[in-house]
């Protein structure tokens, strides 16, 4: 869910206590539990709208100049003229933003109207979750979404725990574990809450999910009861409960809400091509200010000269377009539209409808690794004991290993139970079963039972049923290596808060009790658990992380370091898996210190990690596991497409350097034929100044670079850092951080001024995606946080070069066609009225007044140059098959002051023929120069239109015909400005035949040598 928030001063939040069903004891104020995305109110509506539209000059001008139709010497013809055209732009305007604002109050109504059950005196209550306040005591069911911040006190769920679904908070799809205060879980029933004197100490409300320090006290108890709080006894709001009924007391709500403090407001993305129009707008403006001043000069600034002045800017007003913008904007609302419609890129969704032709121009694509290039599903591909490997041809072994360990009578005599003096070497087959034992023990993964149809829930839990079984973790790895256990014989059947059991090949339940758990943080990078046997009484501390972090844990071996790097340059995920027995006096030591840091406020993270540090000293390497991340489908084709487009590929990921080179490798990021420079460690300015060195002498090759070398390069040579990557064909960076990730993309914004592309589907990509000139966010099995937040949304990675190629190209040139022709329309008329003032000494007279000035911009010609949108120079499939033509676009050449500066020369050239010709071929009446004038304007038009389209479609065929018949029905309506009898004759029709003919012919014959001696690519695809 987005959450908008006001920038908040970090000074205003303290920490708090909070008594358990008692708000009224509250020592400060609290924001209240109300969402609101909207930008406006009632009454702030119409005039932000409005302000919104007026702070740009363009449109604050053209206001002005409706507005001077009130004075009456600077009154050029019906008030109508000017503010209708205005009128219509900020209907459409305001229409679009109610429509908004209207879905935006109704979605935050449905989710501030959401009904929870409160605990009171007067017992269960029902309230509103506009009006839940911190101290509450809230009753959640099952699937029913967290209101607000909350500490969790107790659980239906017979295990003492539950499960929260968190992709809406942090992008993940993978369940969390939660667990209740023990004290509160402990109490008969949720009623006996509020009869025992407790309270919640939690800290300072921060935008940190994945941390929190606080402490339950209970005053009453005998003796009292203190308990420390952290990450896992939380309910933050935005998540949804997965299993269960929960009650919770409420810490933090509103503005102080985690969800809330963590959605930043995106900054606004404008494309850079509206920036080039806007740019040429200026430039029409100051020919508009020049024009006019020059008429003033001939007339040698003569009596009222200033008025003549003002006259003349409202007369050529028309040569800065006002329908540019509402065109523009219509034609990119109908290009989203087609890419919504596209059956060949399901499921794409355009968010940002303001930039759909900046996918046209992307220079540089970032791209995260797993999830978007990978699929995120893992497989488990290998198992390495130090001097014998099993893989997936092996596993059969391996399986065997596991039933003899359990069928032969010394098994219940663990290999760790021999004497050290006896230098006995363990059997492989013993090996082979702690090592199973040890990955099917070190994790956070729950068996959940569901019913299958035969069997119900409860007897599927009972019985162990494997056919109901599925595992929840908040990792895909863990999940593949519990699979993989249970494939050789050793099954995870059970889980709760404080025990684990697993089924041995022949039937045997094994018991084992958790004492301590030690979860995965990307500062520590691995997870550790501590067991105890129930058979044999024995404690065994077990733990798992990346290579990096446990080289330092273990005992000296030859072997680690080697073989890590060769499984990664497989492209497998490393990890080690190790143990250290413990006995029940080591432990009982390490209990008592671990509770005493946990209880701490200050500091605790610091002090926890001390004691945990103090177990994490020689222990025994166990083994190796290798699990595949396998590639999205046509990941490859896609890339070389991109490729072949001219657009420059980076990866970023938090992956280690060997995975991410693997995956750069198999993906073809990095082409076989490709040299690789991978960029050493480097700490210090010396040592990045000599691997930039050593970089620079390199040529034509692929960059591989971990995030703290990104860092320390950029903190001492950023420029030419940049200025050598931005060589390179392709660029890897790895343990990259979100942060990181961002400024990667900003410097490349600033460094090249080409645009960029970001392509995310984590929560770890989202500012990636909102820095970024296009974010597309692809949804994947880390939920859809990415997606949400991007400007477009698509569902494989392979879309991508569909979304680029083909909606990318035709809406750039679409628009680029489009607003060119908008400007020449304005031009035309503008030139004519220039050349009627000066053969008329100079009068500040209007040559269309009343309804043909605003019919000539709207119903005479706006649906044939608005159907350029549907205009397209090659096929789609065309188009796929050789992206070589998006290079084209990569210079800006659709929309350029070259192709500009054109326009401007066709439509003098037209204005002054139509105009010249009308003059010299008028008769004895005034109104026959209209009369023959505008009918050549409007044929010119729409011929120009059919100079224009390169494919022709059904709907501008239609559109030219309609406006003609337009036209020809209105004359009926327009004897005020063209003689009815006059258009009738032969004379008007072979006059304006002829000025028609004059200012086209020539373009197309211009148009036809073009094409048949310097044609353009497309052009040679087509034929």
């Amino acid at each position: 869910m987005h959450l908008v928030c006001s920038c908040i001063a970090s000074g205003d939040f303290r920490p708090r206590t909070v008594w358990l069903g008692h708000p009224e004891k509250r020592e400060q104020r609290y924001p209240k539990n109300v969402i609101n995305n909207q930008k406006y109110n009632f009454f702030t509506f119409l005039p932000g709208v409005l302000f919104n539209q007026f702070k740009y000059f363009f449109n604050l001008y053209f206001l002005l100049l409706a507005c001077s139709q009130f004075v009456e010497e600077l009154r050029l013809g019906a008030l109508y003229t000017y503010w209708v055209p205005l009128g219509l732009v900020l209907f459409i305007t305001i229409a679009r933003e109610a429509i908004e604002e209207i879905r935006c109050y109704l979605r935050d109504k449905e989710v501030n109207s959401q009904i929870y059950s409160k605990l009171s005196t007067r017992g269960t209550v029902k309230v509103k979750s506009s009006g839940i306040q911190v101290g509450d005591l809230i009753i959640v069911e099952k699937n029913q979404r967290v209101p607000a911040d909350m500490i969790f006190l107790r659980t239906s769920e017979r295990n003492g725990s539950c499960f929260l679904r968190t992709d809406q908070l942090d992008g993940e799809t993978d369940w969390k574990l939660r667990l209740p205060v023990a004290c509160t879980q402990r109490l008969p029933t949720a009623g006996d809450l509020l009869q025992i004197r407790s309270f919640v100490y939690a800290e300072e409300p921060n935008i940190d999910i994945h941390n929190f320090i606080g402490t339950f006290t209970r005053e009453d108890g005998d003796p009292p009861v203190n308990e420390s709080l952290s990450i896992e006894n939380t309910l933050w709001a935005s998540t949804v409960v997965a299993s269960g009924t929960v009650v919770g007391v409420v810490i933090y709500t509103g503005k102080e809400l985690r969800s809330v403090m963590n959605t930043s407001n995106p900054r606004h993305k404008v494309g850079l091509f509206d920036l080039e129009v806007n740019c040429l707008t200026k430039i029409l403006f100051g020919a508009l200010v020049v024009v006019s001043l020059v008429m003033v000069a001939l007339q040698h600034f003569a009596g009222r000269w200033y008025l003549q002045i003002f006259r003349f800017l409202l007369l050529f007003s028309h040569i800065v377009p006002i329908s540019l913008r509402v065109n523009l904007d219509m034609g990119k609302m109908v290009f989203s539209w087609m890419i919504k419609r596209d059956s060949k890129i399901p499921g794409t969704v355009v968010r940002a409808s303001t930039i759909p032709e900046q996918l046209g121009r992307i220079s540089y694509l970032l791209t995260d690794k797993t999830g978007t290039l990978t699929q995120n599903e893992m497989v488990f591909r290998r198992l390495h004991l130090g001097t014998v490997a099993y893989g997936m041809d092996s596993m059969d072994e391996v399986q065997s290993h596991i039933f003899s360990a359990y069928t032969q009578p010394t098994h219940d005599l663990p290999a760790s139970r021999t004497p050290a003096a006896t230098k006995v070497r363990k059997t492989i087959s013993s090996r082979v079963h702690e090592a199973v034992k040890a990955i099917a023990l070190v994790h956070n993964v729950t068996p959940v039972y569901e019913s299958n149809g035969v069997t119900d829930q409860a007897e599927a839990e009972q019985h162990y049923e494997d056919t109901c079984r599925v595992y929840q973790a908040s990792s895909p790895d863990e999940v593949s290596l519990v699979q993989w256990t249970e494939s050789v014989g050793l099954t995870l059947v059970g889980r709760d808060q404080s025990s684990m059991q697993l089924r041995t090949p022949t039937g045997q339940i094994m018991n084992f009790t958790i004492l301590q758990i030690f979860p995965f943080t990307y500062e520590s990078k691995r997870m550790g658990i501590i067991v105890r046997d129930e058979s044999a009484g024995e404690i065994t501390f077990y733990m798992k992380g990346a290579d990096m972090v446990m080289a330092g844990i273990v005992q000296y071996n030859d072997w680690l370091e080697e073989e890590c790097g060769n499984m990664a340059r497989e492209g497998l995920r490393v990890l080690v898996v190790a143990k250290k027995s413990l006995t029940e006096e080591q432990y009982q030591d390490f209990e008592a210190r671990y509770v005493q840091a946990k209880l701490s406020v200050h500091d605790r993270s610091l002090k926890v990690a001390t004691v945990i540090e103090s177990l994490e000293m020689e222990m025994e390497l166990l083994c190796l596991t290798g699990v595949e991340d396998q590639l999205q489908t046509d990941v490859r084709p896609t890339l070389e497409i991109l490729r072949n487009a001219g657009i420059k590929v980076w990866m970023l990921t938090g992956d280690k350097l060997e995975t991410a080179t693997c995956t750069a490798k198999n993906a073809h990021l990095i082409t076989r034929s490709q040299d690789i420079h991978i960029f050493r460690p480097v700490t210090t300015r010396g040592e990045a100044h000599l691997e930039l060195n050593a970089f620079r002498r390199k040529h034509d090759c692929a960059l591989v670079i971990s995030g703290d070398s990104l860092e320390v390069c950029l903190k001492y040579y950023e420029y030419e850092f940049m200025e050598l990557a931005c060589q390179c064909p392709a660029v890897v960076c790895c343990r990259c951080t979100p942060t990181q990730k961002a400024q990667i993309v900003r410097l490349l914004q600033e460094r090249t001024g080409k645009l960029t592309c970001a392509v995310g589907d984590g929560g770890n990509d989202v500012s990636m995606i909102q820095e970024a000139d296009c974010g597309v966010g692809v949804e994947g099995k880390e939920g859809k946080q990415a997606s949400l937040a991007a400007d477009f949304s698509v569902t494989q990675f392979k879309h991508l070069g569909r979304l680029l190629m083909v909606h990318g190209r035709n809406s750039y040139k679409r628009a680029a066609a489009l607003s060119q022709f908008v400007i020449h329309r304005s031009l035309c008329i503008s030139t004519m009225q220039a050349v009627f003032s000066s053969v008329f000494y100079f009068a500040s007279v209007p040559l269309y007044q009343g309804f043909l000035i605003i019919g000539y911009s709207t119903v005479y010609t706006m649906f044939p140059v608005f159907s350029l949108v549907l205009d397209k120079d090659v096929k789609s499939e065309v188009a796929m098959l050789y992206p070589e033509l998006y290079k084209d676009l990569l210079k800006g050449r659709p929309l350029s002051f070259k192709t500009f500066l054109i326009w401007v020369l066709i439509s003098i050239y037209q204005g002054s023929i139509i105009m010249y010709g009308a003059l010299l071929l008028f008769e004895s009446e005034f109104v026959h120069i209209v009369a023959i004038s505008f009918t050549s304007l409007i044929l010119t038009e729409l011929l120009m239109v059919a100079l224009t389209v390169q494919t022709w479609h059904w709907f501008m065929i239609v559109a030219e015909l309609l406006s003609l018949a337009c036209y020809i029905a209105s004359l009926v309506f327009l004897h005020e400005f063209i003689d009815i009898y006059f258009i009738t004759t032969v004379s008007f029709l072979w006059k304006v035949t002829a000025i028609t003919l004059v200012s086209c012919l020539p373009l197309y014959i211009l148009k036809y040598l073009r094409r048949r001696f310097s044609p353009p690519n497309y052009s040679k695809l087509t034929t």
